[in-house]
């Protein structure tokens, strides 16, 4: 039963969202990233994900254990600035980060 809703019974409240108008399916989910604008990541693991589809609006709800995670390259774009540019890591991060994350960019600045 969920709390709140006079011992109402969760299929009971799937019907009352069906005839509102709102469907929720769960998506099997190990791990949910969301990228925030200054770089940042958050981090949800373990996530219970729903997507809910209320009138044609969708929308998710996550629930989780979240961290915040630093922004900057990801790994793969290191490599592969080492690898284009034959650099070590300590080099292809500082031009990745002198380039605000544009890989080419990078690749050409170690280059030249």
């Amino acid at each position: 039963m969920i709390p709140g809703l006079g011992g109402m019974n969760p299929r009971q409240m799937e019907r009352m969202m069906q005839q509102m108008g709102i469907k929720s399916t769960g998506i099997d989910a190990s791990e949910v990233i969301i990228r925030k604008k200054d770089g940042s990541e958050l981090v949800v693991s373990s996530p219970q994900v729903t997507l809910i589809d209320m009138q044609g609006q969708k929308s998710l709800q996550i629930s989780g254990e979240i961290t915040e995670r630093a922004g900057g390259p990801s790994e793969d774009d290191i490599k592969l600035v080492m690898e284009q540019a034959k650099c070590t890591r300590d080099k292809a991060l500082a031009a990745l980060k002198e380039t605000k994350g544009d890989i080419a960019a990078a690749i050409l600045k170690l280059q030249g």
